[in-house]
């Protein structure tokens, strides 16, 4: 046999071999694209949904902080109302735990454990605070509670600077003097 004669048979054989090849090796190509554009868009979706989850943990809490400087300027303003107001903290926490990670679940629980003991003294027939304002402790476990928040969203850089407002109000006197020269 003589090659004349084999490659009209050979070569369109070869060239459908070639081709199949091609063909599946592009179909690979999508495939790998497709799962990775997938993929990308699951984790959009996560993290949207995480962030939702602490918007509402936020949203309630801060409805929680909200009535209590209310009754710091209205003593016996509602109080009642906080029962309501911890319900809703407390289903958004739940949330947290369904969506989030482990370290922000527990940080939203710590907070939602303090928020509630601290008002529930402020609720009738509670033992009574010398003031609604958030506690030093209630102000940590919220700051933990945001630094987690700030990395379960991937924030990965410096924490929050948690200054107080005088430290706010008065100007660093080292800096101010090297600023007027």
């Amino acid at each position: 046999m003589s090659w004349a004669a084999v490659s009209p048979a050979i070569l369109p054989l070869a060239g459908v071999v070639v081709g199949a090849c091609g063909m599946l090796l592009g179909q690979h190509q999508a495939l790998r694209v497709d799962a990775r554009r997938e993929a990308a868009k699951r984790a959009l979706d996560e993290r949207a949904e995480r962030k939702d989850a602490i918007i509402g943990f936020l949203g309630a809490t801060e409805r929680v902080e909200q009535h209590r400087g209310q009754l710091a300027l209205e003593p016996g303003h509602g109080a009642g109302d906080l029962i309501e107001l911890m319900h809703a903290v407390w289903l958004a926490k739940k949330i947290i735990e369904l969506v989030c990670s482990g370290t922000l679940a527990q940080a939203a629980q710590d907070y939602t454990l303090e928020l509630n003991r601290a008002s529930q003294d402020l609720r009738p027939g509670g033992a009574g605070r010398p003031s609604p304002a958030l506690s030093a402790r209630e102000q940590q476990l919220r700051a933990e509670f945001m630094e987690a928040a700030r990395r379960e969203l991937g924030y990965a850089g410096e924490p929050l600077q948690r200054r107080t407002r005088t430290e706010v109000d008065v100007p660093d006197v080292g800096n101010s003097a090297a600023l007027q020269s």
